[in-house]
């Protein structure tokens, strides 16, 4: 485990990544920051990855907020592009 998070890990940390509409959403919803998202997701424990999903491989991130509240971030990988998506996020609790 760790290939496809290190793989998606990459283009969120140099800046290449989209947010989905779901995903932009859940970030208002709940409060949190786009900045937040992205730092806790390449400092986050990996949950599970899923490199046979389809249409896109997926990675789910256990992240904490500078608060220390945690939170789930999942995203995937858009392969032509490398380009790493935000799918969601969510507080573990819920």
């Amino acid at each position: 485990m760790g290939q496809l998070a290190d793989r998606i890990r990459g283009p969120i940390r140099e800046g290449r990544y989209v947010v989905s509409e779901h995903a932009s959403e859940r970030i208002t919803e709940r409060g949190f920051l786009e900045w937040q998202i992205v730092d806790g997701s390449i400092d986050g424990e990996v949950l599970i990855e899923r490199s046979e999903n389809r249409p896109h491989p997926a990675v789910e991130f256990d992240c904490l907020l500078p608060d220390g509240t945690a939170f789930k971030a999942v995203w995937c990988l858009l392969p032509q592009s490398q380009v790493a998506k935000l799918v969601t996020v969510h507080y573990l609790n819920e």
